[in-house]
């Protein structure tokens, strides 16, 4: 654990942003909600500190955004773990009928009574709003006294939204009885046909209260104007796109799917299961509506040789899948890079140290994984990164993405060994607690796929000024990807505890119970477009 300090450096992506291509609002600093003119602000002032509890008990700093453009004023303040370096934002918007003073404040708590390291005191200030209109931040003080209603501006009811707080960033250390705590928002609604806007503020929360801040709400009937079109979007693409490792000892590879389907990929119909029928390379053949009802499914070759080929991929096909999504009512585009494996390995299990191969445990035909990019409307800046990991995954700030040695801004997606998960680092990740569960290892090799430079644009969920992207035929296949084929898992660990000293069979049993279902039973997966993330957010 390191010293708590407060947050003096500020995170810069490895190289300027580069001068986008022209064409439509993306990347102009600034966006018309519909009557309502708002910019980013990402340079701070420091106002408080607490140099415990939070994130690794070593604090969280709270700012004022400064260098506000002539005109625009404040929403609400920022406030980020001090664990990381500074890298974050808020919106500021442009004086106008939308806007309002407060008509007074609330203080909704003070760390007063905190027998803790701190910077000063720390006042937190609820903003009165006058009727009609509602807060969409909070204000910080250092000193007990009501901050100006000159400070900072309510927004007209109707440009918000309900938000909900989304990660915890700070509350006081667990050695003091207070019930306080600070967590960043977000819209309560998200997904490709919303309209809620993240202002970048936070939310606090004392003993069960809430604090009723709102979020922004895009009413622009023109709002994916400020989307990149197609010449940007390929700008985007090659410039933050990830390179992928495998491990070195990876044997089941990813490919794209035209290889899948020209080396004996086949389609399987309920109830004429002995009748197979060979993929065309562009899937054009296969159900391309309806939803994943059972009744088709996509298999490997019935001849061993040519079954074994597929298993292990093809690394030169490869390529991402991307699918181009609006996200935050159109003030951040979402790019989803997916990879297609045609096999998915067994999973090994591990208790203490011991290592436990668990057969065909984890085994199916068809895997799908994907990494998203979260990129600002306003200047095109990557903010986060979405790393998918079996049935669910995790964001990570660009500040703490490894980038490719001399390779710009493009950073690095390792993928695990056998079953694919993505991750932001080399290592091992366990999926359990106490030592024991599965492993998710990871690690640099020479296999790699660069997303940045092989790459298909499959789908752009909206209208950008050139027209649609054409979609290949098999991404509106709905259907499993692999076959159903419940193996007997009790069978397969017998066969593991046989091999155990006493003391590990019972641990043993304990971790066979807790398994995930996508390990549990050889099941293919649905394609991309029937995630609950290709028209929502990520988890």
């Amino acid at each position: 654990m390191g010293k708590a300090l407060p947050i003096e450096t500020t995170f810069k992506l490895p190289v300027p942003l580069p001068s986008w291509p022209p064409g439509s609002g993306f990347g102009n600093r600034s966006i018309d909600l519909g009557g309502l003119e708002v910019s980013r602000v990402s340079t701070f002032k420091r106002v408080w500190a607490a140099y415990e509890g939070g994130a690794d008990n070593l604090g969280a700093t709270f700012f004022e955004p400064e260098a506000i453009p002539q005109g625009f004023f404040m929403l609400g303040g920022y406030c980020q773990p001090n664990n990381r370096p500074l890298n974050g934002w808020v919106l500021v918007a442009k004086d106008g009928a939308a806007l309002a003073k407060p008509t007074d404040y609330t203080l909704v708590w003070s760390s007063e009574s905190l027998k803790m390291k701190q910077d000063g005191l720390g006042y937190f200030w609820l903003p009165v709003p006058p009727d009609g209109y509602t807060a969409v931040g909070l204000v910080i003080t250092a000193s007990p006294e009501k901050p100006s209603v000159n400070r900072i501006r309510c927004v007209r009811s109707d440009f918000t939204e309900p938000s909900q707080p989304e990660t915890s960033i700070w509350g006081p250390p667990n050695n003091t009885t207070e019930s306080f705590k600070v967590s960043s928002s977000r819209p309560q609604n998200r997904g490709t046909q919303t309209l809620g806007v993240s202002v970048g503020t936070y939310i606090a929360e004392v003993n069960s209260w809430v604090n009723p801040i709102r979020c922004l709400k895009n009413n622009n009937p023109t709002y994916t104007s400020y989307m990149p079109n197609t010449s940007q979007v390929d700008a985007l693409i090659r410039t933050y796109s990830p390179l992928f490792y495998f491990h070195p000892k990876e044997k089941y590879l990813p490919s794209s799917v035209t290889w899948f389907f020209s080396n004996g990929a086949l389609l399987y119909k309920k109830g004429d299961e002995s009748n197979p029928v060979s993929v065309r390379p562009n899937g054009s053949n296969i159900p391309q509506d309806g939803s994943n009802d059972g009744l088709y499914w996509l298999d490997l070759p019935v001849a061993e040789s040519g079954k074994e080929l597929v298993k292990k991929g093809d690394l030169r096909s490869s390529q991402g899948y991307m699918h181009v999504k609006p996200m935050y009512g159109g003030t951040f585009t979402d790019i989803a890079v997916w990879l297609f494996y045609p096999f998915n390995g067994p999973s090994t299990a591990k208790i203490e140290v011991v290592d436990i191969p668990l057969g065909r445990i984890g085994e199916h035909v068809g895997d799908w994984e994907h990494v998203t990019l979260r990129i600002s409307n306003f200047d095109g800046s990557l903010w986060r990164v979405f790393f998918s990991q079996h049935s669910g995954g995790t964001w990570v700030d660009a500040s703490e993405l490894e980038y490719q040695s001399g390779g710009g801004n493009r950073f690095v997606a390792y993928s695990s060994l056998n079953g694919h998960a993505t991750y932001p680092k080399s290592g091992l990740v366990l999926q359990g607690s106490g030592g024991v569960g599965l492993r998710n290892d990871t690690a640099k090799s020479n296999l790699t796929v660069d997303t940045a430079v092989a790459f298909s644009v499959v789908a752009v969920d909206y209208m950008a000024g050139e027209g649609p992207i054409s979609s290949p035929p098999w991404l509106n296949y709905m259907r499993k990807w692999g076959p159903k084929i419940n193996y007997n898992t009790a069978e397969e660990a017998e066969k593991v505890v046989k091999m155990l000293p006493g003391k590990l069979k019972s641990t043993f049993e304990g971790l066979m119970k807790s398994l995930p279902r996508e390990v549990v039973g050889e099941d293919g997966p649905t394609g991309p477009k029937v995630k609950n993330s290709w028209s929502g957010d990520e988890a």
